[in-house]
């Protein structure tokens, strides 16, 4: 029997009813499909909107000192469920990091990542390719990193390891932090939330969007300059 990503959502929703109702947890604790990472403060318009991403072949070096480069893993956006852990659509959640970066007069490049599934080496490239040496990495179910091209692959400027706990406006505040480090500024690092029960109650779900974005990386392959549209 093959174990689908809506089994091990069920799974997970059970378990957290469990524990719950033993008292382990409290009983407001967002559920692991209800997009509770969106936050209060977000419109559901924001939330309405779907990605459409169109290749334009291979993306290259660029050149302009005034752009951040957004490196996509390779299932986000078009594969999988097209939401992050917690629901957060991938719409929304791209869409809000190029506004950060666009507020600061930055330009914003996409590229999707082929040759690995982890953020760390995902972000490291799109710095790589970013005209002012600073790029972001996602995640389909979230996880975040900011990176620097003068960095080795496991340092990075921010790193946002728990996709659970980041809301929706955190990521335009991670859009904006990019582009002021692009700009030679050192911004104070963007809050996170510290929740140490994200990762008991996410970790099942979490280990499904890895093992399932990993099966789309393509070994040697060069990285794809991408359009992004929302209708």
């Amino acid at each position: 029997m093959e174990i689908t990503e809506t089994m091990v959502r069920e799974v997970v929703r059970e378990i957290v009813k469990q524990m719950v109702l033993s008292g382990q947890i409290p009983a407001e604790a967002p559920s692991a499909t209800a997009g509770a990472a969106v936050g209060p403060a977000v419109a559901v318009a924001d939330l309405s909107a779907s990605l459409v991403l169109t290749e334009l072949g291979e993306a290259k070096q660029g050149s302009s000192p005034n752009e951040v480069v957004i490196g996509l893993a390779p299932a986000f956006g078009d594969k999988l469920s097209m939401r992050t852990i917690t629901g957060i659509p991938h719409a929304a959640v791209l869409r809000e990091i190029m506004a950060g970066i666009e507020e600061q007069g930055m330009k914003v490049r996409v590229v999707r990542i082929l040759r690995t599934s982890d953020v760390a080496f995902v972000a490291h490239d799109a710095a790589k390719l970013s005209g002012s040496g600073i790029g972001i990495g996602i995640q389909s179910r979230g996880t975040t990193v900011i990176h620097q091209r003068d960095l080795v692959p496991l340092q990075n400027l921010e790193l946002f390891p728990q996709a659970p706990v980041i809301y929706l406006p955190m990521y335009r505040a991670i859009g904006r932090n990019a582009a002021l480090y692009a700009k030679g500024e050192s911004p104070s690092p963007v809050p996170q939330v510290s929740d140490q029960m994200a990762r008991p109650r996410y970790q099942a779900i979490a280990a499904v969007f890895h093992i399932r974005e990993t099966s789309f990386v393509k070994q040697g392959a060069k990285p794809v300059e991408l359009k992004a549209e929302f209708r």
